[in-house]
């Protein structure tokens, strides 16, 4: 009787994730996740791919970190090389939820320059997450191969993944701030600024990067 009404259970929380409510899917991965159960696992990955709602999105993420990694692993890191851009982008998010560096040899460059923003930005968050001791570096090389992409926030989003990893990025933030591009070099110089000082902003780190740009400089005048 017992097993018979978990298996219903089980199939209704499954069907409500499809629900046309956002509120009765919450609700559904929120069940999910307080009661973890082997047999969601795949239903969760791919309901990542297609929820519209960040917070429910949010939540099937909570939900996937609630069950054994030895199940969500091999799930997500086929999702980071599905051609949807919100499979690859929940699938990292996630991934770095779990903090399983296992998953490493997954970041590849491709994800790390993807051309979907999104995906790009979650793949930075994660590498930094998932780094191992002594990669830093070379990490720090790749995501220099993106300043001056995309708006404001992606380059926010840049800026904080390589300040996280610390000290490691300097060769690679001295050589882009001579690049011939102008906005490398005023990014590359606001990540600078930041790593310097974290608590400046990055407006006024792109701002002040901006003035030393279009006095003609690079930063390292006087070093």
């Amino acid at each position: 009787m017992t097993m018979t009404r978990q298996a219903t259970d089980a199939i209704r929380a499954l069907q409500a994730l499809e629900d046309g409510r956002s509120s009765v899917r919450l609700r559904a991965a929120l069940a999910v996740g307080t009661t973890p159960d082997p047999r969601f696992v795949d239903k969760l990955v791919e309901r990542c791919a297609i929820e519209p709602e960040f917070f429910v999105r949010d939540m099937l993420t909570w939900a996937l970190t609630r069950h054994p990694v030895s199940l969500t692993l091999p799930a997500l890191l086929r999702a980071v090389r599905s051609e949807r851009a919100q499979a690859r982008s929940q699938a990292l998010h996630t991934l770095s939820k779990i903090g399983d560096r296992q998953a490493w040899p997954a970041i590849t460059r491709a994800l790390l320059s993807d051309a979907d923003d999104e995906v790009a930005r979650s793949a930075w968050r994660t590498a930094v997450v998932l780094v191992p001791e002594g990669e830093e570096s070379g990490l720090a090389a790749v995501l220099a191969t993106q300043f001056g992409r995309g708006d404001r926030e992606t380059q926010l989003s840049l800026s904080r993944a390589l300040v996280a990893l610390g000290e490691t990025v300097v060769p690679a933030l001295r050589a882009a701030t001579t690049a011939t591009d102008r906005r490398v070099r005023t990014h590359a110089l606001a990540t600078e600024r930041l790593l310097q000082d974290p608590d400046a902003g990055f407006e006024f780190a792109i701002e002040e990067a901006k003035r030393i740009v279009a006095l003609g400089g690079s930063g390292q005048e006087g070093r």
